[in-house]
Order: C-alpha cells, then structure tokens, then sequence
C-alpha cells in the first residue's frame, strides 16, 4: 500500500513540476528556414502559391499515404482550404490561404484538430536575387495555450530540420 502511495505522489509531483515550468515558458514559437532556388521567382512563386503542390514537397504532408485530402475553393486564392484526416502521424486538420501578396509572400494558417487542437501561421516568402535565382523563406509561428505550450521548445528543435527537409526537396522540384 504505502509503494502505491509513494508512486501517486511521484507521478503528481513531475505532473506539478511540468505545469509550473509550463506556466514560466513563452508561448509563442517562431520558426523561419531559408534556401536558394535555381529558378526565376515568377516560376517558384506561381508553384508554391497552389497548397496541392505544397503537399508534394512539405515532409508533414507525407507522413501518411493514405490520408484522406478535401478541398474547397479555387486553389492559389484566398479563401482556398485544404483539409485532410490521417494516422496518427498526419491528424487531423486544414489549411488556409489567408492572404496573398503577388510574387513576394504567401500567408496560410494551418488549424489542427488531432492529435491537438493548434492553429499556426505558415508564410512563405519570395525574393529575386537574380533573373534565375530565388530566396525562398518558409516561416512557421503560432501561440501555444497554456499548458501545452510546454511542447514549444521540442517543437522549436524539431521543426528546423523538418523544414530545411522540405525546402530541400522544393529546390529538387524547381530545379529539375
């Protein structure tokens, strides 16, 4: 009996200590990856304002194969939404296109409702640095209620590399 007690008081201490670190971190993360492009920016603008070919070069969006994608709206305007449902690694959730400035920047909020409900900004941005050649910035930020804003400083070592993976691939895809 006094072993059950001795683990309900450790587990109820680390769930206190973990809610009192959460209470002292920031909220908000931010994120923002950069790479080069060997491509006009018209062209890599004209591909990375279509959420579908997002999907074709974004790490997130293809960790499940068989996830269920809808859509609404005419892609490559604001207004457009793409939602989908997955396994556990995809979730469930969509993504919008908020606002649109013509080859400079592209703003989406992206709303997930599993595996927790969070919404973040995803802006990707554009900048001629020659006739071929495109600066691509993607950014990711967003606020974390209390307590699950304890998950922002894993989620700020994890999402560079993810997002480095990502640009990567889009530059293999302009590229070609």
């Amino acid at each position: 009996m006094n072993i059950l007690i001795v683990v309900f008081l450790v587990i109820a201490g680390v769930i206190s200590l973990l809610l009192i670190i959460a209470f002292f971190l920031k909220r908000k993360h931010y994120v923002k990856r950069e790479i080069i492009i060997n491509a006009p920016l018209q062209k890599v603008f004209d591909f990375l304002k279509l959420l579908k070919n997002q999907d074709k070069f974004n790490k997130w969006a293809k960790v499940d194969p068989d996830r269920i994608w809808e859509y609404k709206g005419t892609d490559g305007t604001v207004g457009f939404v793409i939602s989908w449902r997955g396994n556990k690694n995809a979730g469930e959730g969509e993504k919008e296109i908020m606002n649109i400035m013509e080859g400079k920047r592209i703003e989406t909020q992206i709303r997930f409702v599993k595996p927790m409900t969070t919404t973040a900004d995803v802006i990707m941005e554009t900048e001629s640095l020659s006739d071929n050649q495109t600066k691509v910035s993607l950014i990711n930020s967003g606020i974390l209620k209390y307590p699950t804003n304890l998950f922002i400083p894993m989620a700020e070592k994890r999402f560079p590399k993810d997002m480095d993976a990502s640009l990567v691939t889009l530059k293999n895809i302009l590229e070609q």
